[in-house]
């Protein structure tokens, strides 16, 4: 029987192709890897991407492919997010890790370059996005295989925009209708908020490309946020708290703070991943989305999540089936769409086209919309955490007053160009 263990924060805390071991549809195979043997073997798989909400999601996949590899077990471990990157370096430092485990997107570079990941061989990356594959592959080799892609965009709660008597956000907005939306539907009072966007490096990174600008230069070799367009960008962000979003004392940055407040119905619009459909499908008021406002242009950041495949594991050949089932078959391909958990990183989309159907959001289209124009993490290799760390700080200091978001992105670059140095 498959051992599910769920790691609470207590716990110590730390896109690309089919196998050609694994199930396609029909239940037709390719030649390539098998599993070693047909002995029964465990393997164990590490994961955040289904804490929160879709743990049962993932198990039923789970199922499903135990049931089609009778002789394959999966022992799955959850972590919460903030949790799971010092736990995965924690078990690779000590060579503990699981046989698969999630990966982000921004620390791919540095987990290729330390060897910890294993060559995926016998891949075909024809069978997932191309603009998503891409970004697991080195040198011509998958060393991930895509899980879920998704994209931010900006919910708003139609009810409050109704008696507001206000029109809805669209794809056209900019920063001004934004605020002025915001500053009309704020009622501090009432515990009613018009916008909530954290101050973060994941929003920053983001703004700064809707302001024009760009993170690094064209080389990488530094920054280039410190900049007109990255001061603007920051202002955007920092201006918003306590006025038209609650400030860190009113309660911005605590654990789940913004989607209580979206829950409760006091909160207008909310930057957020699809992600959090799932959740927001149970709200009690009329909500829908649209592509978030740009500025200069528009722009939306848009997040991945692969499989790793550890390349001290045992059973190299049972874990690259599993991280191929659980990237690419029609079972995954369908928990997803039925969920609302995220994107399937898939190529034909016509298998997408159940997504668009859902009731709620219903302008699920602003979802592919998103994509027209979009905003990659900037990634620097080995120092990535340390880098957002330094972001995330200097902006919040900004956002308390204590120093300018001139200052804040000058010291930001000094810091970050010492890492990338």
């Amino acid at each position: 029987m498959r051992k599910t263990v769920t790691a609470g924060a207590g716990i110590v805390a730390g896109l690309l192709a089919m196998t050609a071991c694994s199930s396609t549809p029909e239940g037709e195979t390719t030649d390539g890897p098998t599993t070693a043997s047909d002995e029964p073997v465990t393997i164990t798989y590490s994961n955040f991407v289904s804490n929160g909400g879709n743990e049962e999601n993932l198990a039923a996949i789970i199922d499903a492919f135990e049931a089609e590899n009778p002789n394959i077990t999966v022992d799955v471990t959850t972590f919460p997010y903030e949790d799971y990157g010092t736990a995965l370096q924690t078990d690779l430092a000590g060579g503990t890790a699981a046989d698969v485990f999630d990966i982000e997107y921004s620390s791919y570079a540095g987990f290729q370059a330390n060897g910890v990941l294993a060559p995926l061989e016998g891949v075909d990356l024809s069978v997932y996005r191309g603009d998503v594959a891409d970004a697991y592959t080195t040198d011509g080799t998958a060393y991930a295989l895509p899980s879920s892609f998704s994209t931010v965009v900006l919910y708003f709660n139609k009810d409050l925009f109704d008696t507001a008597g206000l029109d809805y956000p669209t794809a056209e907005w900019t920063w001004e209708d934004e605020q002025a939306a915001a500053e009309a539907l704020t009622d501090i009072d009432a515990g009613v908020w018009g916008d909530y966007q954290p101050i973060s490096y994941y929003e920053f990174y983001k703004a700064l490309v809707q302001a024009g600008g760009q993170f690094l230069d064209d080389d990488g070799a530094s920054v280039a946020f410190n900049s007109p367009e990255g001061i603007a960008a920051a202002q955007w962000l920092v201006d918003k708290s306590g006025t038209v979003m609650p400030s860190p004392e009113q309660g911005a940055g605590t654990p789940d703070f913004d989607t209580g407040l979206w829950a409760d119905g006091k909160l207008a619009m909310w930057h957020s991943g699809i992600w959090m459909f799932g959740a927001a499908a149970d709200s009690d008021f009329a909500w829908d989305i649209a592509v978030e406002p740009g500025q200069a242009q528009n722009a939306s950041a848009v997040f991945s999540n692969a499989l790793g495949v550890s390349a001290t594991s045992e059973n190299q050949a049972a874990a690259q089936a599993f991280a191929a089932y659980l990237s690419s078959s029609p079972t995954m391909v369908d928990v997803r769409l039925d969920a609302g958990w995220e994107l399937p990183p898939i190529s034909d989309e016509s298998q997408l086209a159940a997504y668009l159907d859902q009731p709620e959001p219903a302008n699920r289209q602003a979802v592919f919309d998103s994509l027209d124009a979009i905003a990659l993490p900037p990634v620097i290799g080995e120092e990535q955490a340390r880098m957002e760390e330094v972001m995330g700080e200097q902006l919040t200091e900004a956002a308390a007053g204590r120093i300018t978001v001139e200052e804040a992105l000058d010291a930001a670059a000094e810091a970050v160009n010492g890492l990338i140095g």
